[in-house]
């Protein structure tokens, strides 16, 4: 009976005669958990290189963002110029005699017309024409100077820090690094040193109303 069985079921094979199944996946198992880690000294060289990295990205990273926002300045500025363009073009059309020359002060949508004072009839038509064109431009700080019916220049600013100006490359990233022209002035003051540098440039077609001659010194 028993060897009929013997000759019904057969016997069970070995999958490795050598090592045993059950060995070989112990083997696998150990080899998984006894990973090695990083060593103290592995560690301090790689804290070191991304200090050096640091070091030499987050300049450039900054300069990047200065020129960002005085680009961004620039824009603003460029904006304006043609919305004064565009105002002084429609009163011209209305028959208004447009005779101011200098520079006209604004702050946050509103107009600093007192230079305006002798004539009555340019502050008007300002007031009727200008302050909606620069509805959109309720942040900007800045000056525009109007010759006639032309705008030939405009400094501004919509953080109260970055400047920018039209016709633009006035104003430079390295102009606010540490102990630079505009590090550390007052928005007034970089406006005034702004002025300075471009009614030193004759390019522009300035009339008589240059509150300057020539532009301010690197150390002022």
């Amino acid at each position: 009976m028993i060897n009929a069985l013997k000759c019904i079921i057969p016997e069970p094979k070995l999958m490795c005669r050598s090592k045993p199944h059950i060995i070989i996946l112990k083997e696998v198992f150990a080899m998984k958990t006894t990973k090695k880690g990083f060593t103290l000294i592995e560690l301090i060289v790689v804290i070191a290189i991304i200090g050096v990295l640091a070091a030499i990205l987050v300049p450039s990273m900054l300069g990047y963002v200065r020129k960002s926002k005085i680009s961004s300045a620039n824009s603003a500025c460029s904006s304006i110029q043609k919305a004064f363009e565009s105002t002084l073009t429609d009163l011209d059309a209305k028959g208004y005699e447009l005779e101011f020359d200098g520079w006209i002060e604004f702050d946050k949508g509103t107009w600093s017309l007192e230079t305006l004072s002798n004539n009555s009839q340019m502050a008007s038509a300002m007031s009727e024409g200008v302050i909606n064109y620069f509805e959109k431009f309720g942040k900007a700080y800045g000056c525009a100077y109007i010759n006639a019916n032309a705008c030939v220049a405009v400094i501004a600013t919509t953080d109260a820090n970055y400047f920018g100006t039209y016709p633009s490359g006035y104003v430079e990233a390295k102009d606010y690094k540490k102990s630079s022209r505009l590090k550390g002035k007052s928005k007034s003051e970089k406006k005034t040193a702004i002025k300075g540098w471009m009614e030193a440039d004759n390019d522009i077609e300035w009339g008589s109303g240059r509150t300057s001659s020539a532009a301010p010194s690197e150390t002022e």
